[in-house]
């Protein structure tokens, strides 16, 4: 049973990467924490919580083509290298300011804007090089285990950076991140895969962008999967941005109980990763995209109007679950159409809607919630999530 669900660890190139992001992701998480209740504790401000996640992820929106072309231009792992070096420096900066006293909402909103162009970067050629790490017939599990990477850490990562910031404060959760990064790098130096590019460089720039998008938008599968994710990724930021809220004036806690919420949406996250990488094929990914889109819509209608923590914690699991499977299955499904050839560029189609579009929705849930409220706020994200999932069961293209 074991072996059917991590059978993508037998190759030991993947297994490096693998581990190699678990340790550093869970920094990222935890600086993520870290990151929102320093910006609440200076500020108590839902606008500015907004504003500093809008930051982190507008480069996604901004650069992820860019990086997608990058992705199929230049050697994947010689990327991926520069990349975390680039995202360790940005956190050791952060570590210096905390710790120096000089730290202001503004420097987290810059420094959030830099790791955000890091991501823009390196994600594409992150999902695109997992198909270079494992034969064909692993590649979903593969992905699915990459998910669970990111869901682990996120279950693990706020728990421990609650805990520390309640005790010693921010600054040791943005040294210790800065610290993981040595991990990744230890495991992509050690790789053979991703030294060159994928494609030849015949082709102006615009060119292949736009070979990329026609693929995406003339494959019915890829294109309906793309616009709900759209519409969810929209929708999704509204209960994760305001939880330092929800944690103070609802639940009335404190760094621990952000922390707490956090994880526990990381560990229905995690549950879906699990999932997805026991089942096989794809005859799943179009019910299972459907059914998710419409169980986080409800999860977030319900968590609006929940005032105790016994409610709000399984509200949390299945609005983890249900994220978590809608962006696994649709990265799933685009991976088992595209050539490799054009893999990044439609992989950074894929960050740009799922990531880039989050931007966006994380700015209009911080000026939403400063007008409306909190509550509000999230039920009208639900909503539009509930929707998007229905629409989505009615009009899905078959497998």
């Amino acid at each position: 049973m074991l072996s059917h669900l991590f059978r993508s660890l037998q190759h030991a190139q993947f297994r490096a990467f693998y581990f190699g992001q678990l340790i550093s992701i869970t920094g990222t998480w935890m600086q993520n924490m870290a990151q929102a209740w320093l910006v609440y504790r200076l500020s108590h401000s839902t606008l500015l919580l907004g504003m500093v996640a809008f930051a982190g992820l507008l480069p996604v929106l901004l650069f992820g083509l860019a990086g997608g072309m990058l992705a199929d231009r230049i050697p994947r792992r010689s990327l991926l290298i520069a990349a975390q070096l680039v995202a360790m420096a940005q956190a050791l900066l952060l570590t210096v300011l905390v710790f120096g006293g000089w730290v202001e909402t503004w420097h987290v909103v810059v420094l959030a804007f830099v790791l955000g162009t890091v991501h823009a970067v390196e994600m594409p050629s992150r999902h695109s090089f997992l198909a270079e790490l494992v034969p064909a017939e692993d590649l979903p599990n593969a992905i699915a285990l990459n998910s669970s990477v990111f869901n682990l850490a996120r279950f693990i990562g706020p728990a421990i950076a609650g805990a520390l910031v309640a005790s010693y404060g921010e600054g040791p959760v943005f040294l210790l991140n800065a610290f993981t990064f040595l991990a990744v790098l230890w495991g992509l130096l050690g790789l053979t895969a991703g030294r060159s590019a994928a494609t030849d460089m015949a082709h102006s720039q615009w060119q292949r962008l736009r070979e990329g998008l026609t693929y995406a938008w003339e494959n019915r599968l890829i294109r309906a999967a793309l616009i709900l994710l759209t519409f969810c990724s929209l929708a999704a930021p509204a209960y994760t941005v305001l939880m330092p809220v929800f944690a103070h004036q609802v639940f009335n806690g404190g760094a621990k109980q952000l922390g707490l919420l956090l994880g526990t949406a990381g560990a229905g996250a995690l549950l879906a990763a699990m999932r997805l990488a026991w089942l096989s094929g794809r005859q799943h990914l179009g019910h299972n995209i459907a059914l998710a889109g419409m169980a986080a819509g409800a999860g977030m209608l319900l968590f609006a109007n929940t005032t105790t923590l016994l409610f709000a914690l399984p509200l949390l699991v299945l609005l983890g679950f249900a994220i978590t499977t809608i962006a696994a299955s649709v990265n799933t499904l685009i991976q088992m159409q595209v050539p490799n050839q054009l893999r990044g560029r439609i992989m950074a189609l894929f960050s740009v809607l799922f990531i880039g579009i989050t931007s966006l929705g994380n700015l209009l849930v911080g000026y939403t919630a400063a007008h409306l409220g909190v509550v509000t706020t999230v039920m009208l994200a639900g909503m539009l999530c509930l929707g998007s999932g229905v629409v989505y069961r009615l009009t899905q293209p078959k497998m």
